[in-house]
C-alpha cells in the first residue's frame, strides 16, 4: 500500500525484536511513515536493523527515539513495560499516539496509568495476532501482519482522528483491525491463545519426561505436532504473559481443568453419550466457528465480510437442478429432534449459515448432534426437559426465525438465557413475540424498541392463551405454539390470513397433536415428542429465483426438483401462474407429511397482475425476486397487504425500490405495498442490497433482462439462506461472479 503522504511523520519503536522489527519493516516498504526510528538495549540487533534496512535510524537510548515522534510504538516484554515506559515519559511529544504490541492488555494499562497518572485519549493499546517459531530481528519480516488480524482496545474517550490514523497504519501493514475493550481482550486471549500455549509447554514437559520420550517423540502423528509447535515459542515472553494475564488465565484453567476432568470421569465410566456429545459439538464449533461464534476474538462474521456480486447482462436459463433444502424446515426439524425422546435422522438438511446456527445452540445447550454431512443429521434427543443451561448467549447469526422459534421453547425451560445475532438481525423487532409471552407468563427482557437481545428468565411457569394474532407471521404462530407444549393448558393461536404450516405439520410427525380449526392452531401443554426421520424437500424460496429467471429470459427451459410444495408456500407458483408462466408441476408425492414435487419452468410473456391479498402471505419471502418478475412483465402490477415485508431483514419494499430506481426502474410505494409499471428497461448501475440476501439473489435474477451491468454489494449474508447460490447460478445460465466470497 503506497500513500501519498504518510500517515505519521516519525515513528519510534522500543523493542526491536520479531514483532517490533516485523512492524518497523512494513511501516517503511509501503510509506506510512516519514522516518522510523529504533531504540533497543540490544546494540547488536539495533545496528543489524539499520544494515538491513528495518528502519532509518538507530537511536541510542529511548529518550532520543520518542523525542520528537508522533507515534511511540512499545514492543519490549510485558514484563518490562514500565520500566520503558518511565524513559517515555519526559519526552513524549504532546501530540504523539501510545501503543504497544503486547499480549495482555490490562497489565499495560495498569502501567500508564502508574507511570502517567491516568489514561489519555492518545494511548491506545494494540496487539497484532501474529507470529513465528523464529525471533531476532533477522526474522523480521514486512509481511508479518498481512491477512492477519490486530485488536486495539481504546480507552472509551479515544480521539477518534488519532484511533484513525492508527487504524490506518495497521491496515497498511496488511492486517484487518478490530476493537474491543481491555478486560474482553484478556479474556478472549486467555481462553484462545494463552492456555492452549500452556497446554502445549505442559504436554511437551510430560512426555519428555516419560521413559521411552525418543520414542514418543519419534511416532508421534502429525497432529501432535501441529498442536505442539507453538511450545517452541519464546519462554521468556510467555512467562511474562502468564504472569501478567493471571487472573483471566486462572479462570480459564479451571473452567477447561473442570471440563476436562469430566471427561475423564465419562472415559472411566464409559459414558459413550457424553464422550459423543462433547466431541461432536467440538467438531462442529471447529469448522464453522468463523460463522457461528460470537465470542471470539479472530471471528469475521458476514457482517464484517464484504461480497459483491459482479453481473454482466443477458443469457437463458437451462438444466435439471435440486436446491438446498427448505430453510424453515431445517430449523424445526433441529428444534423438534432435539425435544423429542430418541433419534432423529434428517436429510436434505440445509447448510446454511442461519440453520448451522441453530444446530450449534442445541448442541451448546447438550445435545448431541452428528453431522451435517452432506444434508444428513443425526440428532440424539434429550426429551421436552433435558435441554442444559447454556454457558452464554445463543448466537443466531442472521435468522429472525430461529429467534423468534427460540423465544418460545425458551421461555419455560428452567435456567436463563439470552438469544443474540448479527447486527442486521439486533434491529429487528421481536416485541411482536415478547409480547404474547409475557401474557403468558414469560419473563423477556430486550433492548430499545423491543429488539434483540433477548434476555429470558428461567424457572417460569407458562399459562396457555388464546392469541388473535394482527398480523399474518408464521414466526409469531410457531413461537407461541411451542411456548404451548410447555404451557398449563390450551394454547390457540389465530391468523388472520394462512401462513405457512410446517411446525403443525412436523409437531404432528413427531407425534404432538396439533388441534385445527379454520385459523386456529392449539396445542394442550404437558405432550411428549417421539423422534422420527425427515426429508427436508429443497426450498421453494429459493427454488422462486429460478423459477422467475427462467420465466423472464427468453429460449429457458429449467427443471427444479423435489421442491417443497406445501399449500401454505406456493403463494410464488400461484402469483407467477396468474402472471402467465408457464410453470408445470410433474411427480407430486407426499414425503414425511410434506408434499413435494417436480417443476418445469419455461420462458413466458408475463403480465402485470393485482396481486391478491390472500396470496400474500403464502408468498412473503419470495416478493423481491416476484419485483423482478412485474419489471419484465406488460402493464402494471400492484402489491398490498404486505406490511410484513417492512421488517424483514430489511425494509424490502424500500430497499427493492431503491435498487431498482439506481437501474432506471419507476415505482411507487405504498405504506403496504408497491406498484410497478412492467415493460421498463433495466439498466445497468450499482445496487445495495442492504445485507439482505433475497434482495442481492433477486438482482441477480434481473440481470437476465438488463441492459448493462450490474454491480450488487453486501451480499455476505445470501450464505445464510442459500449456500453455493453463485454455483448454482452460473450452471442455469446467469452471469455472474462474486468478489470477498470464502
Amino acid at each position: 500500500m503506497e500513500l501519498s503522504e504518510p500517515l505519521f511523520k516519525r515513528v519510534a519503536v522500543i523493542g526491536l525484536g520479531l514483532i517490533g522489527g516485523s512492524l518497523a519493516s512494513a511501516i517503511r516498504r509501503n510509506g506510512l511513515a516519514g522516518r522510523v526510528v529504533a531504540a533497543d538495549q540490544r546494540c547488536e540487533e539495533l545496528q543489524l536493523g539499520k544494515e538491513l534496512g528495518v528502519i532509518d535510524e538507530a537511536a541510542p537510548t529511548v529518550a532520543d527515539a520518542v523525542k520528537g515522534a508522533d507515534l511511540v510504538v512499545l514492543a519490549v516484554p510485558v514484563r518490562a513495560t514500565r520500566t520503558v515506559l518511565e524513559e517515555v515519559r519526559s519526552c513524549l511529544e504532546p501530540g504523539a499516539v501510545l501503543t504497544d504490541v503486547g499480549s495482555t492488555k490490562s497489565s499495560f494499562v495498569a502501567d500508564v496509568e502508574v507511570v502517567f497518572g491516568g489514561l489519555s485519549p492518545l494511548v491506545i493499546p494494540g496487539h497484532p495476532i501474529a507470529g513465528s517459531e523464529k525471533s531476532g530481528i533477522r526474522a523480521a519480516s514486512p509481511e508479518l501482519f498481512a491477512n492477519h488480524k490486530v485488536i486495539l482496545t481504546p480507552p472509551d474517550n479515544v480521539s477518534e482522528p488519532h484511533l484513525t490514523r492508527l487504524k490506518g497504519l495497521w491496515e497498511g501493514c496488511g492486517a484487518t483491525v478490530l476493537t474491543m475493550s481491555v478486560a474482553y481482550h484478556d479474556e478472549v486471549l486467555a481462553a484462545t491463545s494463552h492456555l492452549p500455549h500452556l497446554i502445549a509447554f505442559s504436554l511437551v514437559d510430560t512426555l519428555a519426561g516419560e521413559d521411552g520420550n525418543m520414542d514418543i517423540f519419534r511416532y508421534a502423528a502429525g497432529g501432535f505436532r501441529d498442536f505442539t509447535r507453538i511450545a517452541a515459542s519464546d519462554p521468556v515472553m510467555w512467562h511474562d504473559i502468564f504472569l501478567s494475564n493471571r487472573e483471566a488465565v486462572l479462570r480459564v484453567i479451571d473452567h477447561f481443568t473442570h471440563d476436562l476432568e469430566q471427561l475423564r470421569t465419562a472415559i472411566a465410566d464409559q459414558d459413550s453419550a457424553t464422550l459423543l456429545r462433547v466431541f461432536s459439538r467440538a467438531k462442529a464449533a471447529r469448522e464453522h466457528f468463523s460463522k457461528m461464534l460470537s465470542g471470539q476474538a479472530y471471528v469475521t462474521k458476514n457482517s464484517e465480510r464484504q461480497v459483491t456480486f459482479r453481473l454482466q447482462p443477458g443469457g437463458a436459463i437451462s438444466g435439471d437442478i435440486r436446491v438446498p433444502g427448505d430453510k424453515s424446515m431445517s430449523h424445526r426439524s433441529i428444534m423438534l429432534g432435539a425435544l423429542a425422546s430418541g433419534v432423529t435422522e434428517v436429510k436434505g438438511f440445509l447448510e446454511g449459515e442461519d440453520s448451522l446456527a441453530t444446530l450449534q445452540a442445541f448442541r451448546d445447550m447438550g445435545v448431541t448432534i452428528e453431522g451435517p454431512e452432506d444434508g444428513f443429521v443425526r440428532i440424539h434427543g434429550v426429551g421436552m426437559h433435558g435441554l442444559q443451561a447454556p454457558r452464554g448467549p445463543l448466537y443466531l447469526g442472521n435468522s429472525g426465525t430461529a429467534m423468534r422459534l427460540f423465544a418460545g421453547l425458551l421461555a419455560a425451560q428452567p435456567f436463563d438465557s439470552e438469544l443474540t445475532g448479527d447486527a442486521s438481525l439486533s434491529g429487528r423487532p421481536m416485541g411482536r413475540v415478547a409480547d404474547p409471552l409475557r401474557a403468558m407468563g414469560a419473563v423477556i427482557d430486550t433492548a430499545k424498541g423491543g429488539r434483540p437481545p433477548l434476555k429470558i428468565r428461567g424457572g417460569q411457569k407458562l399459562s396457555g392463551i388464546h392469541y388473535e394474532m394482527p398480523v399474518a407471521s408464521a414466526q409469531v404462530k410457531s413461537c407461541l405454539l411451542l411456548a404451548g407444549l410447555y404451557a398449563e393448558g390450551s394454547t390457540s393461536v389465530t391468523e388472520p390470513a394462512p401462513t405457512r404450516d410446517h411446525t403443525e405439520r412436523m409437531l404432528a410427525g413427531f407425534g404432538y397433536h396439533v388441534h385445527r380449526d379454520g385459523a386456529t392452531a392449539s396445542v394442550s401443554g404437558g405432550g411428549k415428542l417421539t423422534a422420527t426421520n425427515i426429508d427436508v424437500p429443497a426450498d421453494i424460496s429459493s427454488s422462486a429465483f429460478f423459477l422467475v429467471a427462467a420465466s423472464i429470459a427468453p429460449g429457458s427451459d429449467l427443471i427444479l426438483r423435489h421442491v417443497g410444495m406445501n399449500p401454505t408456500r406456493v403463494g410464488v407458483i400461484n402469483i407467477l401462474r396468474q402472471m402467465g408462466a408457464n410453470i408445470e408441476v410433474l411427480d407430486e408425492r407426499e414425503i414425511g407429511g410434506e408434499p413435494v414435487a417436480d417443476l418445469r419452468v419455461r420462458s413466458a410473456e408475463l403480465q402485470g397482475i393485482d396481486i391478491p391479498e390472500d396470496q400474500v402471505p403464502l408468498a412473503i419471502d419470495e416478493f423481491p425476486v416476484l419485483f423482478i418478475a412485474a419489471t419484465c412483465a406488460t402493464g402494471r402490477t400492484v402489491l398490498r397487504g404486505a406490511e410484513e415485508l417492512r421488517v424483514k431483514e430489511s425494509d424490502r419494499i424500500q430497499v427493492m425500490a431503491d435498487g431498482l430506481a439506481a437501474l432506471g426502474v419507476e415505482t411507487t410505494v405504498t405504506p403496504d405495498g408497491i406498484i410497478i409499471d412492467g415493460g421498463q428497461t433495466i439498466g445497468g448501475g450499482a445496487v445495495n442490497s442492504r445485507g439482505d440476501h433475497r434482495i442481492a439473489m433477486s438482482f441477480a435474477v434481473a440481470s437476465l433482462r438488463a441492459k448493462g451491468d450490474i454491480t450488487v454489494t453486501d451480499c455476505a449474508n445470501v450464505a445464510t439462506s442459500f449456500p453455493g447460490f453463485v454455483a448454482f447460478a452460473k450452471s442455469t445460465g446467469i452471469n455472474i461472479s462474486a468478489e470477498g466470497a470464502e
